[in-house]
């Protein structure tokens, strides 16, 4: 489906007002535990991975006035091992929006749920979400309005990980369409 989500096709719907940065942030905190660990005794990245995608598809949706699909994942960085017992906060927010897609900049910090020293910042991720409507067709988002001179920083950012998503794509479909078109198998 992600192949199909153009946000370059001619607009035929009226506008969608847009919506600041800050009415869909969110913050997703989670106390780790044994359950949580990997065979090294830390936390297992899958296990981050997913507070990530939950809280990413929270502020999707929530910006998108609606259901929304993680699209792609990139990015996903990881600083430091979390433990078990660690309290890690997972901060989301809309960096980008397209006609119909949104990328949203996701960082993880950590701190031990029994002392008072500062988080950690352990990860972040960058992921692309579809609106989508009933159907599961993709469906137009409002545009993100940066507020502060870090969101348009971010903006910025998000804008060229866009360009380098969409040439990465179009390169490696044209290097399989060679090799079709040269005999070998897809």
């Amino acid at each position: 489906m992600t192949d199909q989500v153009t946000d370059t096709e001619p607009d035929m719907e009226p506008d969608i007002p847009g919506k600041a940065t800050s009415a869909s942030r969110t913050t997703l905190s989670h106390i780790m535990t044994h359950n949580d660990t990997n065979l090294l005794g830390t936390v297992h990245g899958g296990v981050i991975m997913k507070l990530v995608d939950d809280a990413a598809g929270a502020v999707a949706g929530r910006h998108s006035g609606g259901p929304a699909v993680t699209a792609s994942m990139d990015e996903m960085a990881f600083l430091e091992p979390i433990r078990v017992g660690d309290l890690v906060h997972v901060k989301a927010q809309v960096n980008w929006t397209g006609r119909t897609s949104m990328e949203v900049g996701v960082r993880v910090l950590a701190e031990r749920w029994n002392e008072s020293a500062p988080p950690t910042h352990v990860g972040s991720a960058y992921l692309v979400f579809a609106a989508v409507d009933a159907d599961g067709k993709p469906r137009r988002v409002p545009p993100v309005l940066p507020e502060t001179d870090r969101d348009r920083r971010r903006y910025q950012e998000a804008q060229i990980r866009r360009t380098h998503r969409l040439a990465r794509r179009r390169a490696i479909r044209e290097l399989r369409e060679t090799r079709v078109a040269e005999g070998f198998e897809d």
